[in-house]
Parts: structure tokens; sequence; C-alpha cells
């Protein structure tokens, strides 16, 4: 299981300041939120803990590993950040394995039990252009968990999804929390981070400010 530590972190984006020196770390087997306001910086720190955002300054370690100098990026990680997006003629399953394939080690029966745990039929024949938004949601939630991952990063992953498959996909989250994942997660609705996590972190201007 992987422990995140990120220290003096700082991102600039056409001059204006995105990730404003940064520090925290992250163990294994919790949950931890980022709460704030649109622009405040949740995604992209999201981004960056995933290695698609190279910082301009200030280091990342997945345990004993800096991402951008010995891994490009972190070696178990499951991502859902902002609008999933699949190839319109598969079904669900198909997308899935295909990314399973080319990640490896992730059977057919992991992505099964993925797609399962988020309420979708992995058997549904319909293709992924004729998804509901709420069913897209879930099969970008069920790419980030598939293969129980070390790390899960999930940007505001109840968007779009009724009370029912809310109740569901936080229930999922707790049990890979407790079998030892790192989850980091972002929402709007304060009422469900403080029932989710462990941790809160509220940002602002592109900073850590509790």
């Amino acid at each position: 299981m992987s422990e995140i530590r990120i220290e003096n972190l700082n991102k600039k984006i056409k001059g204006s300041v995105i990730l404003n020196d940064i520090s925290l770390t992250m163990t294994p087997g919790r949950i931890y939120g980022l709460r704030g306001k649109n622009g405040c910086g949740k995604t992209m720190l999201m981004r960056a803990i995933c290695g698609l955002l190279i910082p301009d300054g200030g280091h990342i370690y997945i345990d004993d590993e800096e991402l951008h100098r010995d891994i490009k990026f972190p070696r178990s990680i499951g991502a859902l950040i902002e609008n999933p997006s699949f190839l319109p003629q598969y079904t669900g399953f198909r997308n899935l394995r295909l990314l399973a394939k080319l990640m490896g080690g992730i059977s057919d029966d992991d992505v099964r039990y993925a797609i399962e745990r988020t309420g979708l039929d992995p058997d549904d024949k319909r293709v992924y252009r004729k998804y509901s938004l709420g069913m897209k949601q879930k099969l970008g939630i069920a790419n980030a968990i598939m293969g129980e991952p070390d790390v899960i990063v999930l940007d505001e992953p109840i968007n779009a999804l009724d009370e029912e498959s809310v109740d569901n996909i936080k229930k999922e989250l707790l049990k890979l929390r407790d079998g030892g994942s790192l989850i980091i997660t972002a929402c709007h609705d304060r009422e469900e981070l403080e029932y989710l996590c462990d941790e809160i972190y509220e940002m602002k201007d592109g900073r850590i400010v509790q």
C-alpha cells in the first residue's frame, strides 16, 4: 500500500497561481476529502498526484519514489477526474476490459466485479453512447476502482447519481478504504464529505487553508 507525501508544491498556468506551496502527507487505509469553490485548485492537485500535471516547484513522493524523477506515474492508481470518456461504440464491459489489458494485471473477473460494485450490469449489451449520465459516471468509478489499486482519486464521484446509487458508492469506497486503499475525493456536498472522509482539506486560491 502506498503513502503520498507532498512537499511545497507550486504550479502556475498562464501567470495564474494554481497550486501554492502545498505540503501534506496521506497514508493508506484512509479517505481524504478536498473541499472548496470552483477554481480553488482541487482538480489540479488531483491531476498532479496522478502524474498528469508537472509542478513548477516542490515534490510529490509515492512511498519513496518521486513523481517525474523516479517514476512518471504512480505504480498503482485509479482515477476519475472530470468527465469520464470511453469509446462510444463499445459496451461498458468491453471498454473497461480494453483498459485493463493496457494496464496489465487486471483479469476479466476483476473488471466484472468493479462494474457490479457500482450497480451496473457487466452483461448489459448497450453501448456507451446509449448510457445515461448516471451510468457513465458509474462506469468512470468502476474504471477507477477495478483491480483495487493502492491509490484511488475521484473528482466529484457522486455527480449525476441518484440517492440509492450515492449510498452504494459510499459503501463500496468504505470497503476499499478498509482494504487498505488510499482514497482522495473532491465533492461540493459538505455532508457527504464529512460522512465519508477521515480527513478533509479546505482549499482556497491554490492553498490548503484548513
